[in-house]
């Protein structure tokens, strides 16, 4: 079956590697272009590329826009049986049509609850005790298509963002591979989303971000998990902004974004209860655990954060 594989980031990588392994090896690979990274602003290929490239991935397509007309003719020509799009752009139909079998996303979450651009980091906000992963048939609308698959996953009391993501990227290739065996077969049964359950996952913005200390203390919890490691919960000290990346609940009570403990342990009041601050980061320094970076920073009981 001629496979061409779309995506970009690490979340990828073990879908295109599962498919490889299991006799799926992509005709085509299709990812990002090249951009500079790091503090040398060097050109560096996308984890998927790299991955196609130690695959023996000869043809790897990088398109600037996926909706140039060439592209679309570039895909067309390839003629694949089945298009797999994982962690990519929206694709316009003149693209996803391509396939003779169609094209399918595997998105990071449990359609249709938390459609959008971030599944993982919104449903641990909201305190989701479970998430998972489904496959879909694209179509215009984007996240709406007939479900193929799902698998399911809990999500821990605890579990940051980036922990549920390393895990999901691993159940997300079984669901891959899974769903293109179905297909395949001629065994795959997709079924309509029922649109009434939907729910949303906007794109996370800067001020999305900053702590909101007047909520009650499991919100804030899961508010400063749900965007660890990345882009990261943040809150000001004054002039100084501080990134805030693990917290447990704690007790205590005070006005919200006071400071009640800042000795060995660095414990905020909330609009009920409170957190102890367990890892953070000042602007321009190295994560510390908090009783490291009291050592090194001036906060005291009483300071208010905001």
């Amino acid at each position: 079956m001629r496979i061409v594989f779309m995506g970009t980031p690490e979340f990828a990588v073990p879908s295109l590697e599962r498919l490889a392994a299991h006799g799926y090896k992509p005709v085509a690979v299709v990812t990002g272009p090249d951009r500079p990274r790091g503090r040398g602003r060097k050109l560096t290929p996308t984890p998927v590329k790299a991955a196609a490239e130690r695959l023996g991935i000869e043809t790897i397509l990088q398109p600037e826009s996926v909706k140039d007309p060439a592209f679309a003719e570039a895909v067309a020509a390839l003629e694949p049986d089945l298009i797999v799009v994982v962690a990519f752009r929206i694709l316009p139909p003149a693209v996803f049509t391509a396939a003779r079998l169609g094209a399918f996303n595997l998105h990071g979450s449990l359609l249709p609850k938390y459609r959008g651009a971030a599944p993982i980091h919104r449903a641990v906000m909201a305190g989701e005790t479970e998430t998972g992963v489904t496959t879909f048939f694209l179509q215009e609308k984007v996240d709406t298509g007939n479900v193929i698959l799902r698998k399911r996953m809990p999500i821990g009391p605890d579990e940051t963002t980036g922990e549920v993501h390393d895990r999901m990227k691993d159940l997300g290739a079984e669901a891959v591979l899974e769903t293109v065996r179905l297909i395949e077969a001629g065994e795959a049964h997709p079924t309509p989303q029922d649109d009434r359950l939907a729910t949303p996952a906007p794109k996370i913005f800067k001020e999305d971000c900053r702590i909101p200390w007047e909520k009650p203390a499991a919100e804030v919890h899961n508010h400063v998990r749900g965007l660890s490691p990345h882009p990261g919960a943040w809150t000001m000290h004054g002039e100084t902004l501080l990134k805030i990346y693990r917290t447990r609940i704690a007790g205590g009570a005070g006005e919200p974004g006071v400071v009640l403990r800042a000795d060995d342990r660095l414990v905020v009041a909330c609009g009920e209860g409170a957190v102890e601050i367990v890892e953070l980061q000042r602007q321009g320094h190295r994560r510390l655990p908090a009783s490291e970076f009291l050592r090194g920073y001036e906060l005291r009981a009483g300071d208010r954060l905001v």
